[in-house]
């Protein structure tokens, strides 16, 4: 579909709405003398402020434990403290945890190394490992790499630091990092400096392991590793042909313009991987026997995990790679094998989906599939049953042998997989009855299905650690509420020791307010969904409060995020509410983490966002509620909550009054290919226009009956800025007051920049609350 563009002078026509400080005068009622228009002060903006993301996100201390295997048994952690942060040590056999060494010891021993004052509370150590007698311990500091004694506290500098290479990704033996240079791989010996050349043939548009998605783009190269770091698996992209987006950068004198490829829903031509093995130590390369394939990894979102090409699995010995391809429409799934040294390629396993495949629910999580060359099997994860399960298949003939998990729930991760005990260990949501469905467990099973084992069983949301032999358990639960507890387990999941208990008292000391977590029913009347209520520290029962929604309606994530304890929540919630509004949150049809029906709920009509489930659960939460003012409803959301914003008070007017929608993908047509063939399915022409038509924000904006704030940055290459010019292009011709805030020289991520954060404040405050706000308040970050 050709997209008209805004001229500079059209934009420049564009109204900006003036404020009505009160109801009264929104409703063409005017303010009397005797009635007092209420006002918001400077201190209730200050008390606000203290409740942003970079002022409260230091006031929980030992919240996070992130364990660094020394063997089976021990392991290292750094923690923050009241003071900085401290190095832990802990022997999970022997229950013991100290101190892993003597910090002001260290520190001066680091201060006259360098010459320069070195805090105990903040040890600069890079690359902290620890000898296996755990006598001494390596790292990089100031430059150069030392060893020290921890028993003189004597160090000594064994070498220089590694040269770094940027945007690489460095082999499993770390000798070597692979990058991009000029469309073609290259890798830097760490320990020579030298640089080889892997490629020749690559050239612009046709080039090696180049991260270009479109959405995303980077300089890293995108490229699986075998594990005895010779061989590297990777593709030439072919984007020759693949239509271009452009942005124009302001300057001061003529502006600059980026323009790259980026597919779009309907392309004829869009990105095509060839998949090659590259030799490192030969400089060869095998191209594997195998159809080009589309951009896309069988779950959500982009095509690398960490540093790692997604749905690529080298086997232990680095003899055999296996993959999984998807297909444009993410309908169908293939599993293949192939032998590196020749190119060669057989299919495994199909899979076709009719609506989407998923082999993770989570956002950018590891796809759920492990081959097991040793047994010759294969673990695929599927929804076929409704629920995200494992089976067991044979890796011959891709046979089903038996399903591994079963019931009304969901895996989410495969943890480790146990080929010679045939365990898997695994996390999960939804299988403990009475408690939110979206806690996170963890559990291990037989490949037979068998001796399923809870191992995490306080009623929480869990995260969790494994030692390498699998018979130590580090987990950390906690829930909107409780701040995190940390512990060691034992192999059945008993609990050994308790190593760390977060402190917030801080953060409860500025008078935050845990979120209260709550359930409703969906606009089905049927489902239970979950959501958060975030009052002010100041809160009084017997006021009346306007009801704020910051939503996120995925179809990758939800409004919410994970359930563990947090000073900070999506939105900077806490902040908002502390002006006086109800904010929630809530997680309704079409998102994740809940049954194969539930997130597919509005496949095919994105603009449905699921705002019929918001608009149930909030009239519900009104009815629980006195203090709840139901005829004060706001919106707002960033990105696809931007979207569905701007859809909210286009399709339901009468219920939401004010919103605030921040770089939204206003209609799908504009963006990415790889989401909305997705979620909205194939582009296809119809009598009434195309199948996109349904979802797209500017045909409904003449619908406009309250107040809207629309923003987007001018450098946005996630969510180009067009989709949002469509949407203000109606409501000009549809003769419609709004707000326009334009961010020059931003990407996607400007949302919590001071200046957006105060402008949706001084919205909310006119527009939903009928009070006035300080005039231009400073945000300080």
């Amino acid at each position: 579909m050709k997209v008209k563009l805004l001229t500079l002078f059209t934009l420049l026509m564009v109204y900006i709405s003036s404020c009505a400080p009160t109801e009264q005068m929104q409703q063409g009622q005017p303010v009397t003398a005797e009635e007092e228009t209420p006002s918001v002060t400077v201190e209730d903006y200050q008390r606000a402020e203290q409740m942003l993301s970079w002022n409260v996100s230091d006031k929980v201390t030992r919240q996070s434990v992130s364990p660094q295997w020394i063997s089976n048994s021990s392991f290292w952690y750094q923690v923050t403290t009241e003071n900085g942060s401290e190095f832990v040590l802990v022997d999970a056999q022997s229950q013991t945890r100290e101190l892993a060494f003597n910090h002001s010891r260290l520190a001066s021993a680091l201060s006259g190394f360098s010459g320069r004052p070195v805090d105990e509370n903040n040890l600069p150590l890079r690359g902290l490992s620890f000898s296996d007698d755990l006598n001494r311990i390596h790292f990089t500091y100031s430059g150069s790499q030392l060893e020290c004694s921890l028993g003189t506290y004597n160090c000594t500098e064994t070498d220089s630091a590694p040269e770094s290479v940027s945007n690489s990704v460095p082999s499993p033996d770390g000798k070597m990092a692979v990058y991009i240079k000029d469309y073609n791989l290259w890798v830097k010996n760490l320990e020579t400096g030298e640089d080889i050349q892997l490629t020749t043939d690559g050239v612009e548009y046709h080039g090696f392991g180049i991260n270009n998605q479109g959405w995303n783009r980077s300089d890293r190269p995108i490229v699986k590793w075998s594990p005895d770091s010779k061989k590297i698996s990777t593709f030439r992209l072919d984007e020759r042909g693949v239509g271009k987006m452009t942005l124009w950068r302001t300057e001061v004198g003529r502006p600059v313009a980026d323009i790259w490829p980026y597919a779009l829903p309907g392309d004829e031509v869009v990105p095509m991987l060839e998949r090659v093995v590259i030799d490192v130590e030969n400089q060869s390369k095998t191209w594997l026997d195998v159809e080009p394939a589309h951009q896309r990894t069988s779950n959500c979102c982009g095509l690398n995990r960490g540093l790692d090409w997604a749905d690529n699995e080298w086997s232990d010995n680095s003899e055999k790679l296996a993959f999984v391809s998807t297909s444009r429409d993410y309908k169908e799934v293939t599993l293949y094998l192939a032998n590196p040294e020749n190119g060669d390629v057989e299919q495994v396993y199909h899979e076709r989906d009719e609506i989407f495949f998923e082999s993770n629910l989570t956002s950018r999580g590891v796809p759920n599939w492990r081959v097991l060359h040793d047994s010759d099997e294969f673990i695929w994860f599927t929804r076929k049953s409704n629920w995200g399960h494992l089976y067991l298949h044979d890796l011959s003939t891709g046979n089903l042998k038996n399903q591994i998990t079963d019931g009304d729930w969901n895996v989410i991760d495969i943890v480790k997989v146990d080929e010679g005990d045939r365990t898997i260990w695994f996390t999960a949501m939804g299988t403990v009855e009475g408690v939110d469905p979206y806690y996170q467990h963890l559990y291990k099973i037989n490949f037979d299905g068998s001796g399923m084992t809870l191992l995490t069983p306080e009623p929480l949301d869990h995260s969790v650690n494994l030692s390498p032999d699998g018979n130590y358990i580090v987990s950390t639960h906690s829930d909107f509420q409780n701040p995190q507890v940390t512990v060691v387990r034992d192999f059945d999941g008993n609990t050994l020791m308790e190593i760390e208990a977060a402190d917030a008292s801080e953060l409860f000391n500025t008078g935050w307010r845990a979120p209260e977590p709550f359930s409703a029913k969906a606009r089905d009347g049927e489902t239970d969904i979950y959501g958060i209520m975030i009052l002010p520290s100041n809160f009084d029962e017997n006021k009346s409060y306007p009801i704020v929604n910051y939503i996120y309606p995925g179809p990758q994530v939800g409004s919410i995020g994970n359930r563990s304890f947090s000073s900070v929540r999506r939105g900077q919630a806490h902040a908002l509410a502390e002006l006086g509004f109800v904010v929630v949150q809530i997680d309704g049809f079409g998102s994740p983490l809940r049954s194969r029906e539930f997130h597919t709920y509005y496949y095919g009509d994105m603009s449905d966002n699921g705002l019929p489930d918001q608009i149930a659960a909030m009239e519900q939460l009104a009815d629980r509620y006195n203090f709840i003012d139901l005829n004060r409803a706001g919106i707002y959301g960033h990105s696809g909550g931007g979207f569905a914003t701007a859809s909210a008070l286009f399709q339901y007017p009468e219920f939401f009054k004010v919103g605030v929608s921040g770089a939204g993908n206003h209609d799908n047509r504009g963006y990415t290919y790889y989401w909305g063939e997705k979620f909205q399915g194939l582009l296809e022409e119809t009598e009434g226009g195309d199948t996109y038509t349904n979802q797209a924000n500017h045909l409904q904006a003449k619908n406009l009956e309250g107040k809207l704030m629309i923003s987007y940055g001018t450098m946005d290459t996630n969510v180009h800025p067009s989709m949002t010019l469509l949407v203000v292009d109606e409501l000009i011709k549809h003769n419609k007051d709004f707000d326009l805030v334009v961010m020059p020289n931003r990407g996607h991520g400007y949302g919590s920049e001071p200046y957006h954060i105060r402008r949706s404040w001084d919205f909310f405050v006119n527009h939903l609350m009928g009070a006035t706000h300080p005039d231009a308040y400073q945000i300080n970050r």
